[in-house]
């Protein structure tokens, strides 16, 4: 029976200038073999556990301070998002009010309907006297005829 690696067999090997066989290795003479039991080196010095726990306590410390850093940065981050937010929201509201105010003086946006609310302008009637409206324009046309009677411009002045 033939094996599978039987034709690389017949190959032949090359030894490569640059590969050097390395010298043997030889034990020194003071050399300390191992014992037959090896429990006492396995003596865990406990003189060691204060100070790592001293360790673990100052990076438990750090990591909670930084941690706490973190998460003040980001409520903060949070409270400054949320007040631009409003503000934006409000300088909105006002720049709507503003344009509304424009098409309709006194909207105040409190009332879904606005009521016209008649005004009785009482300038130029004395309070006791109760005058119709034709005796009215007869006293204003004749306020008005008095006034243009006068000079615009008084020698006075100049």
């Amino acid at each position: 029976m033939q094996s599978q690696y039987a034709a690389a067999s017949t190959v032949p090997l090359i030894k490569s200038p640059s590969l050097r066989v390395p010298k043997s290795v030889t034990l020194p003479q003071d050399i300390h073999p191992l014992p037959e039991n090896v429990n006492a080196y396995f003596v865990y010095p406990f003189t060691l556990e204060p100070h790592i726990l001293q360790l673990s306590q100052s990076r438990r410390q750090t990591i909670n301070s930084h941690a706490a850093r973190r998460q003040a940065y980001l409520s903060k981050r949070l409270e400054d998002k949320e007040q631009r937010r409003k503000e934006k929201e409000e300088r909105e509201r006002k720049r709507k009010m503003d344009e509304l105010r424009k098409i309709a003086p006194g909207f105040d946006g409190s009332a879904d309907v606005m009521v016209p609310v008649k005004r009785v302008s009482l300038i130029g009637l004395p309070p006791t006297t109760q005058t119709s409206e034709m005796e009215g324009l007869v006293e204003g046309l004749a306020r008005m005829s008095n006034d243009s009677s006068r000079p615009a411009f008084s020698s006075d002045i100049l």
